[in-house]
Parts: C-alpha cells; sequence; structure tokens
C-alpha cells in the first residue's frame, strides 16, 4: 500500500518536484538531476514512509536535499548560470511571439529575484508560493521548527519587495527605501505581511504557466 502510494505521487508529482528544483537551482539540466536523484531516494527508502505523518512534505524534503547536494558538490565547481537562458525560454510552443516574449520576461524576472535569495531564503519561498506547502509542511520538509520558517518567509518577502523589476512585474510599484533596502511605506507589519504575500501569489500565478 505504501509502495504504491509512493509510485502514484512520485508519477503525478513530478512536474511540481521539477519545477521545484528549477526554482531553487536556476538551471533545467541540473534540476533534472537534482530530481532523478531525489525519485531514486525516495523509492530506495521507502519503508521509512511508514512512519511519517505525511508523504508530501517527506517527498519535498528528499528533492530539497537533493538540491542542496547540488549546490554544494557540485554547482560552485562551474558555472552555474550557464544554460539559465534555457529555463526561462520554457513558454507554450503554440503560444503568438508577443505571449512567448512577455512569458519569457516573466520568467527572467522571476528567476534573477529568487536566484538572489540566499538559499536559506529562497527555498523557504519555492514551496510556499509555488509548491504550496503550509508552513508547518515546510518545517517538516527543511528540518527547521515552524517559527524558523515563518521568520525566513518574512525576510525572504522584505527583501523581494526591495527588488524593483519583481515590484515593477507584480504592478505594485513599490520602490525600497535608498537607505535601508525596505519598502518606502510597508504600512505596519501585518499589512506588510499581506501586502507581500499577495504579490507573491501574484508573480506565483504570472510564472506558473512558463516555468511548469
Amino acid at each position: 500500500m505504501v509502495e504504491q502510494g509512493l509510485a502514484d505521487w512520485l508519477e503525478e508529482g513530478y512536474v511540481s518536484s521539477f519545477r521545484t528544483a528549477c526554482l531553487i537551482l536556476g538551471n533545467r539540466a541540473d534540476a533534472e538531476e537534482a530530481v532523478q536523484d531525489a525519485y531514486l531516494r525516495a523509492w530506495r527508502f521507502r519503508d521509512s514512509l511508514a512512519a511519517v505523518p505525511s508523504i508530501r512534505p517527506w517527498l519535498y524534503r528528499v528533492v530539497v536535499n537533493a538540491c542542496y547536494s547540488k549546490l554544494r558538490r557540485e554547482i560552485p565547481h562551474r558555472d552555474r548560470r550557464a544554460g539559465d537562458a534555457a529555463l526561462a525560454d520554457v513558454a507554450a510552443r503554440d503560444a503568438d511571439p508577443d505571449t512567448r516574449a512577455e512569458q519569457t520576461e516573466v520568467a527572467e524576472t522571476v528567476l534573477a529575484a529568487l536566484q538572489r535569495l540566499p538559499v536559506s531564503l529562497r527555498v523557504p519561498v519555492v514551496l510556499r508560493y509555488y509548491a504550496d506547502l503550509s508552513e508547518r509542511d515546510i518545517a517538516l520538509a527543511i528540518g527547521r521548527r515552524p517559527g524558523t520558517v515563518k521568520s525566513r518567509l518574512h525576510e525572504a518577502r522584505r527583501r523581494l519587495a526591495a527588488d524593483p523589476t519583481l515590484s515593477a512585474l507584480a504592478g505594485t510599484g513599490a520602490a525600497p527605501d535608498a537607505a535601508h533596502g525596505e519598502p518606502a511605506d510597508s504600512g505596519g507589519s501585518a499589512a506588510f505581511e499581506e501586502s507581500e504575500a499577495s504579490k507573491m501569489s501574484e508573480v506565483s500565478e504570472a510564472s506558473e504557466e512558463v516555468l511548469s
């Protein structure tokens, strides 16, 4: 029963796993290798699923760990930006030239903004806004406390709010404060959280088709 459930998830979850790896690593070839390694590892250790409360965050943890392994062992020894253009240029084949150009611009902007985040912040953002994991499931996936996940998401949103290219993409027009690198008018902590969460959702929806 456990094996069948895992097999079904691996088949159904490949696209989302691949997109997650793409956004973490910023390179299509690296993402393909990471997901392949993760799937092999997940199948090899499938017996441990009997002891986990939920299969989804467990499998995302395997994918994330495979990405971490890539970042530690291979990517630092070569130009990790090589081949990124191919990742951005994955718009639908039947799209007209104007739509394809717009989709590619969206993908390039999102990828560049995410790659500017340190990996400790990038991973929670990708898992929250693209993999649609809850903060509790993200904590399970990255092996950290929920409070740590919350603080990292807050810091990631703060940095993304200060990214002028991402603000322009989301249509917010929010400009970073020149002295502190923060939004000029956040409207308070609660309003800031709601605004930036909404912005990230908009950006996620805008780039979803491009990165699928």
